[in-house]
Order: C-alpha cells, then sequence, then structure tokens
C-alpha cells in the first residue's frame, strides 16, 4: 500500500500528515488557516490522494511557520509513500484554467528537488492569508518531496482564483505521476534504474 504517516515537531509548530496515494481524492485539513485548508483540500481532491493534516503552529506570529513546515511534512509523506517509485508514471502536467486564471504545472518525481515559479499575485493578501506563502508551501514541498516543479501562470487579475489554479493545476500532475504505468509497473522509470 502506497501510504505514509509523517509528523513534525519543531518549537514553532506541531504537524501530522497522513497521505494515500491510491484514494479517492477524501480530506480532512486542518491547520488553523482558513484559505490554506481550502487550497489543501484542492490539492487532496485534484490529485486523488487521500490527506489528512493536522497542524499547530505560532499562529500569533504569523502563518508563515505553519504553511512551510506542512510543505515539507507533505513532501515527506509523498516521498515515503512513493518507496522506490517502481512502476509510477514519474510525470505530470496539467494546463488548468480557473475563470481569469490560467496556470501551467509540470512536475518529475525525480528525487532531485528544483522549483521554477512564475506566478505574479496582483495583492499581498487573499482574505486574511499572504499571498507569498502560496510559494513557500510549494518550495517546501518540492524540496521535501523530491520534485522538479515549474509553475507558470499565463494569464490572471485575481489573487484567489491563481492562487487555486496553481495547487489544482499541481494536483493534476501529481495525480499523473504517481499513477501506475500499466505498460512498466514492475520497472523504475530511469536508466539509471534509480530515482
Amino acid at each position: 500500500m502506497r501510504k505514509a504517516k509523517i509528523t513534525r515537531k519543531t518549537a514553532e509548530t506541531s504537524i501530522a500528515v497522513e497521505v494515500n496515494l491510491d484514494g479517492s481524492g477524501s480530506y480532512d485539513n486542518q491547520t488553523g488557516i482558513g484559505f490554506f485548508d481550502h487550497m489543501l483540500d484542492q490539492l487532496a481532491r485534484h490529485s486523488l490522494i487521500d490527506m489528512k493534516i493536522s497542524a499547530k503552529g505560532d499562529l500569533h506570529i504569523d502563518d508563515h511557520h505553519t504553511v512551510e513546515d506542512t510543505g515539507i511534512a507533505l513532501g515527506q509523506a509523498l516521498t515515503a509513500a512513493l518507496g522506490d517509485k517502481k512502476g509510477i508514471r514519474r510525470y505530470g502536467e496539467c494546463h488548468l484554467p480557473m475563470d481569469d486564471a490560467q496556470v501551467h504545472a509540470a512536475l518529475d518525481l525525480s528525487g532531485r528537488p528544483f522549483m521554477v515559479w512564475n506566478l505574479t499575485m496582483p495583492t499581498a493578501k487573499i482574505g486574511a492569508f499572504d499571498s507569498e506563502l502560496v510559494r513557500e508551501f510549494f518550495q517546501a514541498f518540492a524540496t521535501h518531496g523530491g520534485i522538479t516543479l515549474h509553475v507558470d501562470q499565463l494569464h490572471g487579475i485575481n489573487s484567489h482564483h491563481i492562487a487555486e489554479a496553481a495547487f489544482k493545476a499541481v494536483a493534476r500532475a501529481l495525480r499523473l505521476a504517481v499513477e501506475t504505468d500499466p505498460r512498466k509497473s514492475d520497472a523504475i522509470p530511469s536508466t539509471k534504474g534509480a530515482l
């Protein structure tokens, strides 16, 4: 079973993450940050990865530590659930429209973390949420998930729509990448023989 549980505790946050890569996209995400929970719900629903996240952080300071550490723990859980990556498709991509916004995400579960980020949020806040934390989450997730991740905004004038399109595009790309390839379900998708 491609499942994992990760706990991460620091002086700033306490986070527990559970994932099932072969799920139906069910979710129970509770970080204390309403907009972020909404985005994590989208990530689960559109990737079809069952996801349960419980995070308690120093929100009296700001949301930064909780968002970043959730990205770290979720990336670690993805890595653990993938194991040796035998049989996965490895690559995924998606062009996702959401009203005025269109975002393209492409990723490689290569084990070599790298992120290219070309999103511009028109506003500093989405409700009470700092717009810059969208990038912080994905940077932490890519780094600790061993993901080469490219996220590019083609259009967009509404920060909420741009952020949500990014989460959904990454989710759909992730769904493709973690799926088992029926033509090579017994092989690691690399000429190196390891990822």
